[in-house]
């Protein structure tokens, strides 16, 4: 097996996309080598606990509302070129994603990160729920057959919150500067939302047992 990691975060379209793209590969090739893991990267580490008002933190980061639209343009053009049907104009929130990681964290130890990291997109994307709250991540850890419950204890403590900080830290300090970011073998960046076709020459130089370029 190959490990594919993708630094990511459940609030970035390109993330999205970039995972539609990938999963149509993976469909495609279905003895790929991949061994997958998602790992965290926060947009907005300094984001409150409670989020913001979505649009005011568009307009404040794109410089403004032409910004923010014109910034956007391209995001929902690759959306539909993957297949995704982004509900943008029901997102009225834009969360601290740090408890949305300690969920991806949680669900790779019972073997439901990619599981979780589906269904934290479409809830986001696709249903504008809001994903910084405790009681939308254990429904969503339900819905993938985790124990909600557990789940609601764990995101009334600290668990593995220090560590999601840290890790997100330690992307910054080797280099990943934005998401998404696949690591290839642990030694090739693939940076970007990458086409399908990249993946599926990815996959089938791997499977030839070649080293491919970054």
């Amino acid at each position: 097996m190959v490990q594919l990691d993708i630094f990511s975060d459940p609030i970035c379209p390109w993330c999205y996309i970039g995972k539609a793209y990938l999963d149509r590969a993976l469909e495609a090739h279905p003895d790929h080598p991949f061994r997958i893991r998602w790992l965290p990267f926060m947009l907005n580490p300094a984001m409150p606990a409670e989020g913001m008002d979505r649009r005011s933190y568009l307009e404040e980061k794109f410089g403004g509302k032409e910004g923010a639209v014109k910034a956007y343009l391209p995001v929902e053009e690759n959306a539909k070129k993957a297949g995704l049907d982004l509900k943008l104009d029901q997102i009225t929130r834009t969360p601290s994603t740090v408890n949305a990681h300690r969920l991806i964290h949680w669900a790779e130890i019972e073997g439901r990160q990619t599981a979780v990291v589906s269904a934290l997109f479409r809830a986001y994307f696709i249903e504008g729920r809001d994903i910084g709250q405790d009681e939308v991540l254990a429904d969503i850890a339900d819905g993938v057959e985790m124990d909600a419950s557990m789940v609601l204890r764990l995101l009334a403590t600290d668990e593995d919150r220090r560590e999601i900080v840290e890790r997100d830290a330690a992307a910054r300090g080797m280099g990943v500067n934005s998401v998404p970011t696949f690591i290839v073998a642990g030694k090739h960046a693939v940076p970007g939302a990458q086409p399908t076709e990249l993946w599926g020459k990815v996959i089938t130089e791997l499977r030839a047992g070649a080293d491919p370029a970054a």
